[in-house]
């Protein structure tokens, strides 16, 4: 189980989607934001868990025309997000003066992260091929074993997620200039928008 444990923790740890929203909402919200996003994070993963415990996973997994549906469905909408982003940093729509007009909530936050995890088929194929790795057929059914490493990897994923959270609100205490926040969130709109085109042109 350890071993396990610490696997998931070095694949949730790796840059993608929603690491990067994660860092971002904490550079732009602060921690409590942040983590109101990985909850929406994590009942995305739930779902899937409870999927693949149920035998629909594989399912999903071996039809390619879901999966290119479900690839698709997450390039359209981090495309959606990334351009927003870009958008409204040039009509100015995130500098401080102007965020108390329009405050973005954490059902927002929750909602953008939810949305980001559960069109990833990466994520889907985390729970059909990466997990199921480690059950042993000899320690009780399959479903109680994909519960029970699934919240492992809960676990693990929150603990990951957590980290870029907390970097993005150190960064955010250096209190950045409007232009330097602008420039940032510019960045992270630029990044979005390259994920949206490597996902939609991989083979996944």
């Amino acid at each position: 189980m350890w071993v396990f444990f610490g696997a998931s923790v070095l694949v949730a740890l790796t840059p993608g989607a929603n690491n990067l929203l994660g860092l971002h909402h904490g550079m732009t919200h602060g921690v409590r934001h942040g983590l109101a996003g990985l909850g929406g994070r994590l009942a995305a993963f739930t779902l899937l868990i409870a999927a693949v415990a149920a035998g629909l996973g594989q399912l999903l997994a071996a039809s390619e025309t879901a999966l290119t549906i479900i690839k698709w469905a997450g390039a359209a909408y981090l495309l959606y997000l990334g351009l927003r982003l870009l958008v409204s940093t040039f009509r100015g729509q995130n500098t401080p003066k102007e965020l108390p007009k329009t405050p973005t909530t954490a059902w927002r936050v929750t909602r953008k992260e939810f949305g980001v995890a559960i069109t990833n088929p990466k994520a889907i194929l985390i729970f059909t091929a990466f997990v199921p790795q480690f059950i042993d057929p000899g320690h009780g059914a399959f479903s109680t074993q994909i519960a029970l490493l699934g919240a492992v990897y809960l676990l693990a994923e929150f603990l990951a997620g957590s980290v870029y959270v907390v970097a993005g609100a150190a960064v955010k205490t250096i209190k950045l200039s409007q232009t330097a926040r602008r420039n940032v969130d510019r960045g992270t709109g630029v990044v979005l928008v390259g994920l949206a085109g490597v996902l939609a042109t991989s083979n996944a």
